[in-house]
């Protein structure tokens, strides 16, 4: 490993000497990606330091550091390090950054002959630079340039003697150091990042009799931080850790393209504090500007369950509607509880599932998906995947009578309803009925027994036959 001396110094300390640690430095590193914009990035590298003062300028940070958070440690014994101050140089170079810096300075400019070829190089002082353009005091003359489209219409071509100390090719933290014992030395830094993220992503196969699911888990990152990361290990939080607001946002980076990785073996899951720890078991390169997937779990034979469920409004007990029918939603879902008895029993990150089904030639057909929130072990999930487009159901209100009311939270209504569910597939179907009704509300009469989830639904099971109906008929008083 060599050090290479950087050309410029610190303004502040001319003494102090800079010395560059590059991705060649690097030993190891480690990234753990939190949700919402949040990443922990630990750097290992071998640096060569003298004795006593000098600036290490930790190259190929994350664009988006925060440098607030970094730590910098000796991961040997070879004697203390005390980091005396730092500062993020994430003002990178560009050719109108290298401009802007040289405003009061001096550069050459070459002009070609437009017959003869012939170039010739005069001094300019550059007065000011922006994104309209520049000022130039050429001799007893002011010139002026514009930046077209991204490039630049200028006088000629500008020559540079330098670069400014404070301009920098890549990310930057330098790092002025007191250090003990000169000497080869193991250095760790970590900070946190914005630019990493990750989601997950479920793709579920429905089997033939609809009551097991092949499930497969794809953890999706995405890399804008402005730096590669090169056969990182990596790990993934699941969960909101609570984040104080930054006072000062640094600029993203544009999306890059997308990569699909092939499917490795699932990853390794943890508890941490109240969350959960995702642990790829090898490591990988997340390169900037770049969408990665890795595979997060795999499990057959998940048991589920079809759902039919119509679910009426809470309006409609409030006036009387007449002969107007309304007809009501059949949401199709699928039930499936996350335990080891279903063959799952995993924490599942919040994510997108998406349910394929094969046809009768064989072809996996895409019939739905659904955003899940995280979800522990042995919650229920409940899909939705659309709507039915052979079960279907009318709502008519048959009797409406206001009982009482004067004022607020005295009101006083009774309502009879019908409810017709009709089946046009050739075989039985189970319904689930739910009604939303508020206040305080008692029911008078049913065709059929309803249970009550909560304190305002009414839920029923219904039976409706192979191309035929079934018909709910209830009456209710409410109380508001």
């Amino acid at each position: 490993m060599i050090q290479e001396p950087a050309m410029a110094q610190t303004p502040d300390d001319a003494s102090a000497q800079e010395l560059r640690s590059t991705l060649a430095d690097q030993r190891s590193v480690a990234v753990t990606i939190y949700n919402d914009d949040l990443a922990l990035v630990k750097d290992q590298r071998a640096v060569t330091l003298p004795t006593g003062r000098s600036d290490l300028a930790f190259r190929d940070v994350s664009a988006r550091i925060r440098p607030q958070t970094a730590l910098l440690r000796s991961l040997d014994e070879a004697g203390d390090i005390h980091v005396i101050e730092q500062n993020f140089d994430f003002d990178l170079l560009t050719p109108a950054k290298l401009l802007e810096k040289y405003v009061g300075r001096e550069v050459g400019i070459i002009r070609t002959h437009p017959t003869s070829g012939e170039e010739t190089e005069e001094q300019a002082t550059v007065l000011a630079a922006g994104g309209d353009g520049v000022v130039l005091r050429i001799g007893d003359r002011i010139e002026t340039g514009v930046f077209d489209d991204g490039g630049q219409r200028l006088p000629g071509r500008l020559v540079y003697r330098d670069i400014p100390s404070n301009l920098r090719d890549r990310p930057t933290l330098v790092l002025r150091l007191d250090n003990a014992a000169a000497g080869a030395r193991a250095l760790e830094l970590s900070y946190l990042t914005g630019g990493l993220s990750w989601q997950a992503d479920y793709v579920g196969e429905l089997g033939p009799g609809e009551d097991r699911l092949d499930l497969t888990g794809w953890v999706t990152l995405q890399n804008r931080s402005g730096t590669s990361y090169r056969n990182a290990t990596l790990q993934l939080v699941a969960g909101d850790v609570n984040q104080v607001p930054e006072q000062q946002a640094f600029e993203d980076i544009a999306d890059g393209m997308r990569v699909m990785a092939a499917a490795p073996a699932p990853m390794a899951e943890e508890s941490l504090f109240e969350y959960h720890l995702y642990t790829l078991g090898f490591p990988t390169t997340i390169a900037d500007n770049q969408s990665k997937q890795v595979s997060l779990l795999s499990a057959a034979g998940v048991a589920v369950a079809k759902e039919l469920l119509i679910q009426g409004q809470s309006s409609s007990f409030r006036q009387s509607r007449g002969d107007i029918a309304e007809d009501l939603a059949v949401t199709a879902r699928l039930v499936l509880t996350n335990d080891e008895a279903s063959n799952l029993g995993l924490p599942l990150p919040e994510g997108v599932v998406r349910i394929y089904q094969r046809d009768s030639q064989g072809n996996a057909q895409f019939i739905g998906e659904d955003r899940i929130e995280h979800t522990p072990r042995n919650e229920t999930l409940h899909l939705q995947l659309g709507q039915s487009f052979d079960v279907t159901a009318e709502k008519r209100q048959t009797a409406f009578k206001k009982l009482s009311g004067t004022g607020p939270w005295q009101y006083q209504f009774e309502s009879a309803f019908e409810i017709s569910v009709r089946n046009a597939k050739p075989e039985p179907q189970d319904v689930i009925l739910q009604e939303q009704i508020p206040g305080d509300w008692t029911m008078l009469e049913e065709s059929a027994p309803h249970d009550r989830p909560n304190a305002h639904i009414a839920r029923w099971q219904l039976e409706v036959p192979a191309e035929g109906e079934t018909t709910l008929s209830y009456r209710v008083r409410v109380r508001f």
